[in-house]
């Protein structure tokens, strides 16, 4: 069993570990490029690369994408008790408990462990909760906006509607077009890791009993309402156990961008995410154990 966690484990830490490595030699990363390459190109071409192929019948994707929304909206009414615990704003912790890393660290991670049948319900949670993050997350964020155009301008929405189109019709896509998606998507990952690794290196981290006693309050929250909304919803255990996973992943880099604009502590929601992602290294594997 340690054999296997280590497994799965390994190539989360390499690749966050390149990404930090680099930045601490004062090597140039363009994070801004990066991610507009990863959310606008790669991450829509791993949906629909992941999804179009997947042995996932729409009900069972339609039903995680419904668990992964309620799970998303407990949390963000557990949000004003852990305020009041911790002495901050309910604001300034909103977007940190909502939205978990379940992109650029969990997808890796459910990858190694469940490999391509529990990879399609792990892409389903991360685009569930990148459809709340970049829509009501940055109306949020700007204090305004419309959300509706926030939609229109996000390719992974477009990605969605094809894999459910190609999953509803069992309908396969053209070998060449498959082959080309395949392809653009297999950058994504790698990049998620080091990017991960290049903002944590950035970021300048203070409040860190706070910042711990935080992650120790929301990871065992949000696995049992994981646990909890899967089971009332009867999610298959493959798509519960991941779902649970997804959602105990650390607070999300993003969330740090997000309240840099809001202007919304940034320094301490930095503190969050560097903490959750350390204490992630000693209770993910805890948790895969469980779970696999």
């Amino acid at each position: 069993m340690l054999a296997e966690l280590f497994a799965v484990m390994a190539p989360v830490l390499t690749g966050a570990g390149l990404g930090f490595t680099w930045i601490r030699l004062g090597q140039p990363y363009p994070v801004e490029f990066v991610t507009r390459l990863v959310f606008n190109i790669g991450t829509p071409a791993l949906v629909i690369a992941s999804l179009s192929g997947a042995e996932i019948d729409a009900g069972s994707f339609g039903r995680t994408m419904l668990a992964t929304a309620l799970v998303i909206s407990a949390m963000a009414a557990m949000t004003w008790p852990l305020a009041r615990l911790l002495g901050k704003e309910w604001r300034v912790l909103l977007a940190p408990a909502m939205y978990p890393n379940t992109g650029n660290m969990g997808l890796p991670v459910v990858l190694y462990a469940f490999g391509s049948a529990g990879f399609a319900y792990g892409i389903t949670v991360m685009v569930t909760v990148s459809l709340f993050q970049f829509t009501l997350g940055s109306v949020m964020a700007s204090r305004g906006g419309n959300p509706l155009r926030t939609l229109a301008r996000t390719p992974t929405v477009y990605a969605i509607a094809i894999s459910l189109v190609l999953l509803l019709t069992d309908t396969a896509l053209p070998q060449w077009l498959a082959n080309s998606v395949d392809l653009i998507s297999g950058f994504t990952v790698p990049l998620m890791l080091i990017t991960l690794g290049v903002s944590l290196a950035s970021i300048q981290v203070r409040s860190l009993r706070s910042g711990i006693g935080f992650s120790l309050l929301r990871i065992p929250v949000a696995a049992a309402l994981a646990w909890g909304i899967g089971s009332l919803l009867d999610l298959p255990p493959l798509a519960q156990g991941i779902l649970i996973l997804q959602m105990s992943m650390p607070v999300a880099v993003f969330n740090y961008l997000f309240a840099q604009k809001a202007r919304r502590e940034p320094e301490y929601v930095a503190s969050l995410v560097f903490c959750s992602t350390l204490l992630s290294l000693l209770y993910l594997p805890l948790l895969l154990a469980w779970l696999m």
